[in-house]
């Protein structure tokens, strides 16, 4: 195992840089796992993804793949590079695996993110749509970014297991039309149905921001709009929130 004690050492820079910048991100096609956690997951996904492992003195470590760059840093260095504000001692690079964009689509279920930029949001989402069987998540309109730290703790994993694709919503409207399936937007419309009511046995729900909701151009490639009932007085629910009311909708209805 390297030791490295200086805040100024490359591998130190690289690993801000990763937490702090989407397009350095994507220009080395790496991206920063904070937890113990998140190694776990990482070697149980996708364990020829892993790169490096940083660690402080006594983080115990689970048995690496040959060739993982492993270095042990003093817990000031530790908090210089980690974007928790509490660091719980373990830090890994993982390779940016895309998913390709799919032909077709095959499954049954997706979730479509509407320019939800809560990273948060977008990673509890991908770990409810991993939960409840969805096939995938599609994001439009500069959702947060998927390998985003905050997006990736919130993700708890799911990063590694859900196909997940960055697309323009007439890429997506083409691939839904072609493989039968309708999208629902959570959405308030003349044709707006009770959520409880609707067929999800082959469905794509689409989900707006908290603040916004869906956009004019996801709206119109609708087939209808659905709603979760709910208190009047209450105007909305957490992005996260409802998606996972309609992923579990849509996991009830499976074949």
């Amino acid at each position: 195992m390297e030791s490295i004690t200086s805040r100024t050492n490359p591998l130190m820079t690289h690993l801000r840089k990763l937490a702090a910048s989407g397009s350095y991100r994507r220009a080395c096609g790496e991206f920063l796992c904070d937890s113990p956690k998140l190694l776990e997951e990482a070697l149980a996904w996708r364990r020829d993804s892993l790169r490096a492992v940083v660690c402080t003195p006594g983080a115990l470590l689970p048995p690496l793949p040959p060739g993982v760059r492993t270095v042990q840093v003093p817990e000031d260095v530790m908090q210089s590079v980690s974007p928790a504000r509490t660091p719980q001692g373990v830090l890994c690079v993982c390779a940016i695996r895309e998913e390709p964009f799919p032909p077709s689509l095959t499954g049954e279920h997706y979730v479509v993110l509407d320019g939800v930029q809560d990273p948060g949001n977008v990673g509890t989402i991908l770990r409810t749509a991993d939960a409840f069987f969805a096939d995938g998540v599609f994001l439009v309109n500069a959702c947060a970014d998927l390998y985003g730290p905050k997006t990736v703790r919130a993700a708890m994993g799911a990063v590694f297991r859900c196909p997940a694709w960055s697309c323009g919503v007439q890429a997506l409207q083409t691939l839904l039309t072609e493989a039968g399936i309708p999208l629902y937007g959570a959405a308030l419309r003349t044709d707006t149905a009770d959520a409880r009511t609707v067929d999800y046995t082959r469905a794509a729900v689409a989900i707006g921001s908290e603040g916004r909701g869906l956009s004019a151009e996801v709206l119109s490639a609708c087939d209808r709009t659905v709603r979760l009932p709910m208190r009047e007085h209450c105007e909305s629910l957490n992005a996260a929130a409802a998606a996972a009311a309609f992923l579990w909708e849509m996991a009830r209805a499976r074949r």
